[in-house]
């Protein structure tokens, strides 16, 4: 219903209007002050614009910009693991620590296989710790020999 006048809305309607123009001027405002000059983008084409529409292009573009990893599910997160997990172990240079990145993952996979929550199937496989020990110790010998490099000597030893 209207008022008197007949051109005011009434209750919610009068309510939606005042927001309306209260964020219109707002918006002028920050304009005016400058809060949206150098905005980052400012000036360049929207990326992505004309492509298939994807819903959740949001959530993807903050996943990337704030580098957060571990929200895959457990099935897909050990298929990532497991597939960087050889540039992992040669990051590493003591044989137990290796080990321990080993059982630790198999331990991972072995509880994933248990879990009864449904999603994507565990496919990956449990590595064998004394092989991988084994191709670990034999990369970190050819990566030596092919850089060039003489094999390093610790500290605590003399000679």
């Amino acid at each position: 219903m209207s008022s008197q006048d007949g051109d005011r809305p009434e209750g919610a309607g009068r309510r939606a209007l005042d927001q309306t123009r209260w964020v219109d001027l707002t918006v002028r405002e920050a304009i005016e002050r400058g809060d949206f000059d150098n905005l980052p983008g400012a000036g360049k084409p929207i990326e992505d614009l004309g492509t298939q529409h994807d819903p959740d292009w949001w959530l993807k573009k903050l996943i990337e910009r704030e580098q957060i990893t571990g929200v895959l599910p457990e099935a897909l997160q050990l298929r990532k693991d497991d597939a960087e997990l050889d540039a992992l172990l040669d990051k590493e240079t003591s044989e137990p620590q290796v080990r321990r990145i080993l059982e630790e993952f198999n331990a991972r996979v072995v509880a994933a296989r248990r879990q009864l929550e449904g999603g994507p199937p565990v496919v990956t496989p449990l590595r064998e710790v004394e092989e991988t020990v084994e191709q670990w110790r034999g990369r970190r010998t050819t990566e030596g020999v092919a850089a060039g490099e003489a094999p390093r000597k610790r500290w605590w030893r003399r000679g």
